[in-house]
């Protein structure tokens, strides 16, 4: 039904379309505990553990239950990077919107200084 009025078709030939999530009303470190307790976010390390990265709040963000293991598999990549030594540098920038906890997105990059080619991966979350 919602599919004439706006040109577009959900799932199931009619429904409207999903609406990505918005977390935009996250604006504080305690609403995202709230919502890890709930069961809707997790924290993950920024700087992976196994490289080094510490278990301190400035390399803790928040995201939705599931992005943990997207960001794993994209770590996992670069750590055969790493042992292969085609990497040595790492980085990952959380991207906010408005004055959220849960990022839009995650950057990352792995790299090898003076060296061609580069692995940079973007979780999309919202």
């Amino acid at each position: 039904m919602f599919g004439k009025w706006f040109g577009t078709k959900g799932k199931a030939g009619g429904e409207p379309p999903a609406r990505a999530a918005d977390f935009s009303h996250v604006d504080s470190r305690e609403k995202a505990e709230a919502l890890v307790g709930q069961g809707q976010l997790e924290k993950i390390h920024l700087f992976p553990l196994e490289f080094g990265g510490e278990d301190v709040l400035a390399n803790i963000t928040y995201v939705p239950v599931g992005v943990g293991q997207a960001k794993a598999m994209a770590d996992g990549t670069i750590l055969k990077l790493i042992q292969e030594g085609q990497v040595t540098q790492y980085a990952a920038a959380p991207e906010y919107k408005g004055n959220s906890f849960v990022p839009a997105r995650i950057v990352i990059k792995a790299w090898k200084p003076d060296a061609d080619g580069a692995f940079h991966p973007t979780i999309e979350i919202w």
